[in-house]
């Protein structure tokens, strides 16, 4: 079933056999099947609903939603992969050198600490003077990494998390593919919606919860002071529930950060140095709990060891030196993303970017918006990549934007969306 799906011969939401049906066809024990059926759930290829039977999923791990995507033929301008300004980031030469001078000196080896000293002191400053509460320091390779570990050493297949709807498609697929339940939260520009969270919490009996302080992709909210209050007294309700917190914006967004982190007894906060620094250093510091941290070094351990301390002092290098004006970083992207939904509206559009490098577009039809501004000579994000539940929209990203490109953009989207008038994305 898993190659059917994975080679497109099974389609999402077939209804699958009845266990002794299939059994009997098979030849074989109904425990065997059952024991088939229950490792594809694990794995999210399939769903099961009681007596309405199982079918493959709607959108199965096999086809990542990355495959979702829109490619730029010659001669099309890309708004659509999400990524930063390549002049906007340091060069990574002077950062690598001196990581390898500092080696030449001193060759890492097994058995030295997983995180290095000077990594770890200047990661616990810059979380303090943030105000996310105290907790050990660990580095992984990137979010989803730190993620994934720790929902993986919190939670049983099946179990449920409660994700941003529309959200990081990444996050998305992640979920399904540890065997998790998905319960999509709606957002508006302050985050996540608190009476949806609550929902999530008292009605679907969710485990973890994850959110994105700043930045969300792919509709840019970032919580401000109001909302991260309300999301606390909701957390705090249930203090047994993961909370992860996920702030890749840092480094590059102008909002300052509203910490959720420590509103219940167990949470994971998590910083990524791709957007501002370089998506290839893969480098992410995290924190939390101690038994949360030490859980998931612990399975970090039994798997690649550590981050390589190579590139944790580039890392090191890079914030000692200043490589990278934070402030500078963030008014470019700030300016290029407002001057982007002010000519949208300016044309009858409604759009949503409170911080970050991306635009949320709703529209009626995201399919055919996405195949005219293809025609047009814009290649975007079709929502369909970052939405369970919520309406259409697609994903614009401002980063290689200048001038007369955002005159250009606005235009070709007003004329491929049409009129779309829209309060919030849920």
């Amino acid at each position: 079933m898993e190659r059917g799906v994975g080679a497109g011969e099974l389609a999402p939401g077939r209804l699958l056999p009845p266990m002794r049906e299939l059994a009997a066809q098979l030849g074989v024990n109904p425990n065997t099947v059952a024991a088939a059926y229950r490792t594809l759930r694990e794995r999210g290829v399939i769903e099961t609903a009681g007596r309405r039977g199982s079918r493959i999923r709607p959108r199965p791990v096999t086809t990542a939603r990355d495959a979702v995507r829109i490619d730029a033929p010659e001669g099309v301008r890309d708004v659509g992969q999400g990524n930063p300004d390549p002049s906007l980031l340091p060069s990574l030469a002077p950062a690598l050198a001196a990581a390898a001078r500092r080696d030449d000196e001193h060759h890492g080896l097994y058995g030295e600490p997983p995180v290095d000293h000077r990594f770890a002191r200047l990661a616990r400053a810059a979380l303090d003077a943030d105000g996310v509460p105290d907790g050990p320091v660990g580095v992984t390779s990137g979010s989803l990494d730190a993620i994934e570990r720790a929902l993986a050493v919190h939670l049983r297949p099946g179990d449920a998390v409660a994700v941003e709807d529309p959200g990081w498609g990444s996050m998305l697929d992640l979920v399904p593919a540890l065997g998790l339940r998905a319960v999509p939260v709606g957002v508006d520009d302050d985050g996540p919606l608190p009476d949806e969270v609550e929902r999530a919490l008292r009605d679907d009996g969710v485990r973890a919860v994850v959110v994105t302080a700043r930045a969300q992709n792919p509709t840019g909210a970032a919580v401000g002071a109001e909302r991260a209050e309300r999301l606390r007294e909701v957390l705090s309700r249930h203090p047994d529930v993961l909370l992860v917190e996920d702030d890749h914006g840092h480094g590059f967004v102008e909002q300052p950060l509203h910490a959720l982190s420590g509103a219940t007894g167990r949470w994971l906060y998590v910083r990524s140095v791709a957007k501002a620094y370089g998506p290839d250093l893969r480098v992410a510091t995290f924190t939390g709990d101690h038994a949360t941290v030490d859980r998931v070094l612990g399975r970090q351990r039994l798997g690649p060891g550590w981050v390589s301390r190579l590139l944790q002092r580039a890392v090191v290098h890079l914030w000692e030196s200043g490589a990278v004006d934070a402030p500078a970083v963030a008014r470019a992207y700030g300016e290029r993303r407002e001057a982007l939904i002010a000519a949208l509206a300016a044309r009858g559009v409604r759009a949503h970017g409170r911080s970050g490098m991306n635009v949320w577009v709703p529209v009626a039809d995201e399919t055919g918006t996405a195949a005219r501004l293809l025609h047009a000579g814009w290649a975007v994000a079709p929502g369909a990549r970052f939405r369970v539940a919520s309406p259409p929209g697609i994903r614009l990203t401002v980063s290689g934007l200048r001038g007369d490109d955002i005159t250009a953009l606005a235009t070709a989207v007003a004329e491929a969306a049409g009129p779309m008038a829209v309060g919030v994305h849920r």
